[in-house]
């Protein structure tokens, strides 16, 4: 339920604060927009009829819709703005990052929920442990 209100990132007390990865052009977008509309609070993304409210939850699902249906981007069939978090996801995980950063800037307070969705995903430890192991005994 949205209280319509600002408040801390789950699972983080008001001072903490979440650091993610961002692309270098997303970072650039992201300051030029801050420079030219500013924050409050911190925050960015506000409602666009009353600055002083946070942008509501289903803001961005509509725009994403919108976009979708008048071809302003190529969004594939059945791909929703939620999935981009399991592409993020996804990426990170194949690519070796450690599963507890990746839980940590996903704000996922329990290791064993981001384990049991992206598990497939984490380079296969039983054959990288076999390698180990043979280069070990054959040494």
């Amino acid at each position: 339920m949205s209280t319509g209100k600002y408040g801390p990132l789950k699972h983080r007390k008001a001072w903490q604060y979440r650091d993610v990865p961002l692309p270098s052009s997303v970072r650039e977008t992201i300051e030029e927009y801050a420079e030219k509309h500013g924050s409050i609070d911190g925050y960015l993304l506000r409602r666009p009829t009353d600055p002083s409210q946070p942008y509501p939850h289903w803001g961005m699902a509509n725009q994403w819709r919108r976009l979708k249906a008048e071809g302003f981007a190529d969004i594939p069939e059945g791909m929703v703005l939620y999935g981009l978090r399991h592409f993020f996801a996804s990426n990170c995980l194949s690519h070796g990052i450690p599963i507890t950063d990746v839980a940590d800037w996903m704000g996922q307070k329990n290791l064993d929920v981001t384990f049991k969705i992206y598990r497939h995903l984490m380079p296969g430890s039983i054959g990288q442990a076999a390698k180990i192991l043979d280069m070990a005994l054959a040494a």
